[in-house]
């Protein structure tokens, strides 16, 4: 269990809604056992009154006080259920955003190098199925169980006060079985298959996203068809193997279920000799067995969620692995804009090195081209100084930066929501004056909306040329003291780029830089320039 330990103390963390949640949850079971409870007491008082008038014996009974209590429980169960659905269900999204924002944050930790070991299809499903999976462990697993234990230990202990020790103890005997058989006992069954199953959902999810992003290559070649029964019967086999999970789950519930309908039977028993004596009253004798039976209902939620804990510790237990941070070689802040790399191995594990012994120094304030044709290492030099990529050995004296990647990436959002990432104070002002810069202000002047103007999915209501400078620009907002631009003007026209390049040189006075392109024609103007081989 020790796979969920990090997700659970983050769902602990918000110990108050989930205290309330479960109080809400026991509040919603209780009301319904006891408006089981008193209702069968009231039948059977009412029937016992009514024998006694036929026999001609007088007898009373009070009607209003149990047909107010039984009034009561029923309002009480549908309230209480009704908030607790809502209370909960808020708390499940609010347990899903934490989990998805720290999700997120060891991504970024893990690295780029290691968020390239899976692909993105793997990553989608990290996101979504896993995350799913994680976000019910306190609504589906935590919850029930521990109030199961609690209701239990409350019937229990009211057979106890109502009839005796001996019978409470074989009852609760009873009872510890059944809540194993429903729990432990049929996650331990299921949990080979269960995780096992989850993998293969990984993969068929993988292989269908990767069938229609590759559609029309399948179809050139004649494979659709083909592939498209492959997944078929990968998803036919993966059915079959739940139904067996479903199967022992609904044999595990049956079993318990049994026992519960035994426990009642046994404490009935018990409960005669006892009103031969008249030691218990037989509207009480028959109330005890209903409420064992109302039990029932509490058991019937564990069977579910431990059917599946195998398939949520396969979940916890990728997420763990995959965003773990990897052991990093040791970047030292900066006391200055000065960058000193020495003796840098840079590469992926496993992998012939991409540089060795690389060792450079950028003064405060210099200004450095770096040009190689594609191949000979610029990115992974560029992402190694930007500490997204850690290198594989040797030490990195490392300002903090602002980063212009090869990728352009622009969000389905507005303008200014994009370029506030690169600076979250900056004013409209700074935006209108930033844009100006890349040649890109009269362009968005002209749409009614101005800086609120809706880019579309990935930006497509812009130019690639116009994607990069917003990009560009984004960067540029930044107030990081050291700024590498990768490939800053791809798909910008050679006109655009001679004009806006002096005026970039110009706002980035002061500021180490470091240029990598192609060519030198790709650069700012550069102190110096190194050649990559």
């Amino acid at each position: 269990m020790r796979e969920l330990r990090p997700w659970l103390n983050l769902i602990l963390q918000r110990r108050g809604r989930l205290v309330i949640g479960a109080l809400l949850l026991l509040a919603t079971l209780i009301s319904g056992i006891a408006l089981l409870a008193l209702s069968g007491w009231f039948l059977t008082e009412t029937a016992l009154v009514g024998l006694l008038f036929a026999a001609g014996i007088q007898a009373y009974i009070n009607l209003y006080v149990p047909g107010g209590g039984i009034r009561f429980f029923a309002v009480s169960r549908t309230v209480a259920r009704y908030f607790e659905r809502l209370y909960n269900h808020n708390t499940v999204l609010r347990l899903l955003t934490d989990i998805r924002v720290a999700l997120f944050d060891q991504m970024a930790q893990a690295g780029h190098r290691d968020r390239g070991l899976q692909k993105g299809a793997q990553w989608l499903s990290r996101l979504t199925a896993d995350v799913d999976a994680l976000d019910t462990l306190y609504l589906r697993l935590v919850a029930p169980t521990a109030l199961a234990a609690v209701v239990t230990l409350l019937v229990v202990l009211l057979v106890w006060l109502l009839l005796d020790l001996e019978t409470a103890l074989t009852a609760l005997g009873f009872l510890a079985t059944a809540f194993v058989m429903a729990s432990w006992a049929l996650y331990r069954r299921t949990q080979a298959l269960s995780g096992e199953l989850n993998d293969r959902h990984e993969h068929l999810r993988s292989d269908v996203i990767e069938h229609l992003e590759g559609f029309s290559e399948l179809t050139a070649a004649g494979r659709i068809g083909k592939h498209a029964a492959l997944l078929k019967r990968q998803s036919l086999a993966l059915d079959k193997d739940q139904a067996v999970i479903e199967t022992q789950a609904g044999w595990h519930l049956s079993a318990a279920q049994l026992l519960i309908n035994l426990s009642a039977v046994f404490v009935l028993w018990s409960g005669f000799a006892l009103f031969h004596k008249g030691a218990v009253s037989g509207p009480v004798l028959v109330m005890l067995p209903i409420v064992l039976l109302g039990l029932n209902e509490v058991y019937a939620m564990l069977p579910d969620a431990f059917g599946k804990l195998g398939a949520t510790l396969a979940a916890a237990r990728r997420l763990n692995k995959d965003v773990e941070p990897s052991a990093v070689q040791p970047v030292s802040p900066a006391t200055s804009s000065t960058l000193i790399a020495s003796d840098l191995t840079i590469g992926y594990p496993g992998n012939a090195p991409v540089m060795t012994h690389f060792s450079l120094t950028v003064q405060e304030g210099e200004r450095l081209g770096i040009v190689g044709a594609s191949g000979s290492g610029k990115s992974s030099l560029a992402d190694t100084f930007a500490r997204v990529t850690p290198a594989l050995t040797g030490t990195l004296e490392c300002p903090p930066c602002a980063y212009l990647t090869q990728s352009t990436v622009v969000f389905e959002d507005t303008l200014k929501t994009n370029l506030l990432l690169g600076n979250p104070n900056a004013t409209d002002a700074d935006l209108w004056r930033v844009l100006e810069l890349v040649e890109l202000a009269e362009r968005f002047t002209r749409e009614n909306e101005g800086l609120d103007t809706w880019l579309g999915s990935g930006g497509n209501r812009l130019s690639g040329g116009e994607a990069r400078r917003l990009v560009l620009a984004r960067v540029l907002l930044s107030n990081a003291p050291l700024v590498i631009l990768d490939e800053p003007f791809t798909g910008v026209d050679t006109d655009t780029r001679k004009r806006i390049t002096p005026l970039i040189d110009r706002w980035l006075e002061g500021r180490t830089v470091i240029s990598l392109g192609h060519g030198p024609e790709a650069l700012l103007p550069s102190d110096h320039v190194l050649h990559l081989n």
